[in-house]
Order: structure tokens, then C-alpha cells, then sequence
């Protein structure tokens, strides 16, 4: 199953956090109990050497530790896991090794030593630098908290740091939408992700939207600052290369998730991750007690898989690779899918040139709609 000519990459599902923001539908739990991290590590180098037994020599080209909040474990266990990665598998001369953190949960030293032990990004989620927006989402640090973490991770020698923000948030105004850009353009990141906030069932913010003590977000609110995003990134040298990511050059661009949107390979380690080997698709446990606890017994964590047939894969290539700048081959659609091409070109949503398809800023906006036509 395992095609080593693919890139490689591996993802490490950290699902602890300090507290839960009302919007978050990850996999993830609130502890402050320092006891369940040896636990948690433990289990996923149990889980690295089984995947080494089942895919055999490959070289990771990227990592990436997400959550929940990865710098919550401290960087002992981070720098652990990643020696981890590095005796099982072994890391490209190249490798991008990217951590999530929350702005409160690092400082100067952990920075300094994840850097030195061979981490080569940090994203950090900053989201507003509006407090009440902050207050809205839940979020735990103070609006200035970010920009002044991404200071010290240059610092401490980063080259890559990207911030992630939110915008459409209930209450936020466009000036308060403008005024988190600049502070996260003063911040001087090469990379930043910008989300519109989606009401996830299930979550604390869909509870208070579904009994009116939140309003819903608003699409030509978030529409507008959509476009003021890319419009002043742009101004700031950042170029989208995805349809919520902008990068200052190419080598700051996220490769372990280009890696996502080309359908590369990744093992993902950890409660509730998934993986993607060879066409080949599986999702583990999602409780951490129950992950750990197979891994001891000597048992596979996965809950389930699915081995997606020729016809997924190519439906699939469409959706995703939509979503890059770079868009897709126009011969990769079907020819109700090359007619809609057409139609979306005289809307202005996407533009053709030679074989290519790809989105202007407008299909952008309707980038959900414009997928669906185009995978007809």
C-alpha cells in the first residue's frame, strides 16, 4: 500500500487543551493534569513504530503536531515525539516541522528549544486583536499576546511563522476586522490563515446561536472581510496559494498541507487522527484513554477505513485541488464538469488559460459552489 515515491508525511493529534473554545468541534480535552502527557507520548511512539512495521523505510518529509494544543505538553514532549519520528522513519535533509501553539501557552526558552531540536515553524492562533471578539470565541489570551509571540519566535530563530485569525465573528465590526490585520502585519509573519468562523453542531457557539443569545455570523460580513483580507495581505506581499492561506514566498507556504491537498501520503498519530496511505484511508479511537490503552494491549488504534476506488480519487483531485491557486487541469473534469468550467468563467468565478482551471476572487467566494459544479 505504500508507494514511496510519495511524499510522506505524518501529523501528531496532541487533543489537550487548557480550556475549550465555544466554536471548536476538534477532537479535544480540557486537563490541566500534567499525568496524562507521559501517557499520551508514550502511546504515540507505540503507534510511530507500528506504522514503520506496516509501511516499511520512508522518509517524512513534513510534520506537523496539531490539536487541541500541542505546546500544552511542554517542550520535552514535543522535542520527544519528534526524535521519535526521526529514529523510526527518519527526516528529510529538507524537512518542514511545523507546531500549533496558543499564544499564552509558549515562551522565549520553549521557543528557543523547539527550534534548536529541529522545529522549523510555529503557527500560532491568534485569531482577533479585538478583545471582545477574543471574549466571543472563548479565547484565553490578550489581544496583544499573539503579535508579541510571534516576536519571539523570530527571536528565537524561526524563519517560518504563521498566524492563524478568524473573522465574521458575532459582534466583530469591520473596523475591528481591519485593525487584526494590522496588528497581525506588524507581528511580521511570513504565512497567515484566515477562516470564516462556520457554527459546527454540536458546539457551545451552534447552543447559544440556537437560542438566539448569539446571532448567527453574517455571510456579507464575512464576504466583505474576506476581501479586505486578501486585498491587504496582498499589499503586504503575502499571495494567496490557497483559498484561506497566504504565504510571503513559496518556501513559507504550508507544505505539509499542500501535502493534504494533492492527496500525498500522511500517517496520522494520535486520538481521533487520520491517515492516508496509497489510496487507503483510516481514522483512530477518538477517546485518548481508549488509544493509549489498545496501543499498550498491543492492538491497532484505528476505529475505521475506507479504501477509496479510482473514481473517488479523481472526484477527490478536483475538489482539493481546487482549492489551490494553482488549480487543476480543465481534461481532468468530466464533460458536464468542463461545461460548468465555462458557465463559472462567464460568472467570473473561475478563469481558464490553456488546460488550467482556476479560481478567481470572486469563485473564491463561492468556492463551495463553484467545487460542486465542477465535480459534476
Amino acid at each position: 500500500m505504500s508507494d514511496h515515491a510519495r511524499p510522506f508525511g505524518v501529523y501528531v493529534h496532541v487533543p489537550f487543551c487548557a480550556a475549550r473554545c465555544g466554536y471548536c468541534d476538534f477532537n479535544t480535552y480540557v486537563t490541566r493534569d500534567p499525568g496524562v502527557q507521559p501517557e499520551f507520548v508514550e502511546a504515540a511512539l507505540i503507534e510511530l513504530r507500528m506504522a514503520r512495521a506496516e509501511l516499511g523505510a520512508r522518509s517524512v518529509a513534513t510534520v506537523f503536531f496539531g490539536g487541541g494544543t500541542p505546546s500544552l505538553i511542554g517542550e520535552q514532549a514535543l522535542l520527544r515525539l519528534l526524535e521519535g519520528i526521526c529514529d523510526t522513519f527518519g527526516l528529510a535533509s529538507d524537512a518542514e516541522v511545523t507546531t500549533e501553539a496558543n499564544p499564552e501557552s509558549v515562551n522565549p526558552t520553549m521557543l528557543t528549544a523547539l527550534h534548536r531540536g529541529g522545529f522549523t515553524r510555529i503557527s500560532l492562533g491568534m485569531q482577533s486583536a479585538a478583545p471582545h471578539v477574543l471574549r466571543t470565541l472563548d479565547r484565553q489570551h490578550t489581544p496583544g499576546r499573539a503579535v508579541a509571540a510571534a516576536h519571539e519566535a523570530r527571536e528565537a530563530g524561526f524563519e517560518h511563522v504563521s498566524l492563524d485569525l478568524i473573522y465574521g465573528t458575532p459582534g466583530e465590526s469591520d473596523a475591528d476586522w481591519e485593525r487584526t490585520l494590522e496588528a497581525a502585519l506588524s507581528a511580521g509573519p511570513d504565512h497567515i490563515s484566515a477562516y470564516a468562523l462556520t457554527v459546527e453542531p454540536g458546539t457551545a457557539l451552534a447552543a447559544a446561536v440556537r437560542r438566539g443569545a448569539t446571532p448567527a455570523p453574517d455571510d456579507d460580513a464575512q464576504a466583505r472581510r474576506f476581501r479586505l483580507a486578501d486585498e491587504r495581505l496582498r499589499a503586504a506581499g503575502l499571495e494567496w496559494y490557497e483559498l484561506s492561506s497566504w504565504a510571503a514566498a513559496e518556501d513559507a507556504r504550508c507544505r505539509h498541507n499542500i501535502g493534504y491537498w494533492r492527496s500525498h501520503d500522511w500517517w496520522g498519530i494520535g486520538p481521533g487522527a487520520h491517515s492516508h496511505v496509497g489510496g487507503i484511508r483510516w481514522w483512530n479511537v477518538l477517546a485518548p484513554t481508549e488509544y493509549a490503552r489498545r496501543l499498550r494491549d498491543g492492538a491497532s488504534p484505528s476505529a475505521g477505513r475506507e479504501c477509496l476506488s479510482e473514481q473517488e480519487l479523481a472526484l477527490e483531485a478536483v475538489m482539493l485541488g481546487l482549492r489551490e491557486r494553482r488549480g487543476i487541469a480543465l481534461s481532468s473534469l468530466s464533460d458536464v464538469g468542463a461545461q460548468a468550467a465555462r458557465q463559472q468563467e462567464a460568472l467570473g468565478r473561475v478563469e481558464l488559460a490553456g488546460d488550467r482551471v482556476a479560481l478567481t476572487l470572486e469563485g473564491r467566494l463561492f468556492a463551495d459552489a463553484v467545487i460542486r459544479e465542477l465535480s459534476a
